[in-house]
């Protein structure tokens, strides 16, 4: 979705009760809209995201928290995979961290969960090892502030790291796929034999006509699109160092959206199973294109996804 700035009515406490109400409506179907599991795969795929925004480095963290955590994908992936030991989740969403808390007791993991705001954490100064959050400073009313704080909590000589960011650019080009799968759709379901969606057409930006209080809310829930500088200048001012901005997803990001915006004119439950199997293999085949040949030659600011990492002086 293409981030909205704050409009002057709209207040930062606006904007974090949209927030919540929107992630509380979208829990319960969250992982599934999302396609979150938890297995080796989903492991190697978080672990490979962490580790690439701190620039390559394997070690493992001890005390850990993730802001935003949502339903957990990140933290339990990666408790799983051993890469941290202890985890904190954090969101402004009770709803999501209920279904974090259901999925973490299902896999058997321990994690503790704080319903609280990314500019006012309930944490000593000091608290963590690792501090991290995938898909979630877009959302942040209050970036000056949610960096004050990610910094406090942040111990001496430890890392902080976000994944999933969208990058100005990126986002703009995001549009052309949706716009070119909404003219393909008509013809795209005929081939399917799948009916169209019943409450409503989608609009040249994804959003669906007759919209619910979920939809409505989801438009405005994304605040920003980053310049690779906007983050690096965000870390640096809280006194970080090491401070790393790099770019990931162009290739998977175009197909994955033009495939989504397709998905959502048309009945789910209609569509083949091996849709879903052509549009998630072919996404993780252009994926492996994007992390060979297009990451290490192209700048961050073209790609889909932002990944920042620094590190608190010790």
């Amino acid at each position: 979705m293409m981030p909205a700035a704050m409009t002057p009515s709209a207040t930062s406490d606006d904007v974090k009760r949209a927030n919540a109400r929107y992630h509380d409506l979208a829990a319960a179907t969250y992982d599934a809209k999302w396609g979150i599991v938890y297995d080796a795969r989903a492991e190697r795929q978080t672990v490979g995201k962490l580790r690439r925004a701190l620039g390559g480095s394997g070690q493992g963290f001890k005390h850990a928290l993730e802001v935003g955590a949502g339903t957990g994908y990140f933290t339990l992936n990666l408790l799983r995979a051993g890469v941290i030991e202890e985890a904190v989740a954090t969101d402004i969403s009770s709803g999501m961290l209920d279904e974090m808390q259901s999925s973490a007791a299902e896999l058997g993991l321990e994690v503790e969960t704080v319903c609280a705001q990314a500019s006012d954490l309930p944490f000593p100064d000091g608290s963590f090892d690792l501090v991290f959050g995938h898909a979630v400073l877009h959302h942040l009313p209050d970036l000056r502030a949610a960096f004050d704080e990610l910094a406090r909590v942040l111990r001496p000589g430890g890392m902080l790291a976000f994944c999933g960011e969208p990058s100005h650019h990126g986002d703009r080009l995001a549009a052309v796929p949706k716009r070119a799968a909404l003219l393909a759709a008509p013809a795209w379901r005929r081939l399917l034999r799948a009916p169209p969606r019943r409450h409503g057409a989608v609009d040249g930006r994804g959003h669906r006509g007759c919209a619910s209080e979920e939809d409505s809310l989801e438009r405005i829930v994304d605040v920003h699109a980053f310049r690779p500088g906007d983050l690096a200048r965000h870390a640096r001012r809280v006194g970080l160092t090491d401070v790393l901005v790099s770019g990931e997803d162009l290739a998977a990001s175009w197909f994955g959206w033009a495939n989504r915006t397709l998905e959502s004119t048309a009945a789910p439950d209609e569509l083949p199973r091996l849709w879903y199997q052509f549009a998630y293999r072919g996404y993780l085949t252009l994926q492996r294109l994007d992390r060979v040949m297009l990451e290490p030659r192209l700048p961050a600011a073209v790609f889909y996804n932002l990944l920042l990492s620094a590190r608190k002086p010790a």
